[in-house]
């Protein structure tokens, strides 16, 4: 596994932007598929975005693909979430996941909070 730090969460008006971070430390970096889930109050969770270990392949939830952009730098151990044109229904707490193999993401972050207001 590998220990998951998030910030960059927030409180913003519905149309604007935050982007999350997530240090990586404790194991290879690049060895991890990273991705991001996020959990509303009484909503299952779901899997928001997902990068591959060398950035080149992603995956987006139909519900924030056109606004939403994960990245990450693999020299600074570090995954981010861009999320632009934030909505009301944005507002979670997202995690950051990490997997090295496997189907399961084993490797999860404390969440930080986004709360979109209208």
């Amino acid at each position: 596994q590998v220990q998951l730090v998030e910030s960059g969460g927030g409180l913003v008006q519905a149309g604007g932007s935050l982007r999350l971070s997530c240090a990586a430390s404790g194991r290879p970096f690049s060895r991890f598929d990273m991705g991001w889930f996020r959990q509303a109050p009484g909503k299952e969770r779901e899997l928001v975005a997902r990068i591959s270990r060398a950035g080149f392949a992603t995956y987006y939830a139909d519900s924030v693909k056109g606004r939403f952009t994960i990245s990450r730098d693999n020299a600074k151990n570090t995954v981010y979430l861009q999320m632009n044109n934030l909505k009301l229904e944005d507002t979670a707490t997202y995690y950051c996941v990490g997997r090295e193999s496997g189907v399961d993401y084993d490797s999860w972050g404390q969440g930080t909070q986004v709360t979109v207001t209208s």
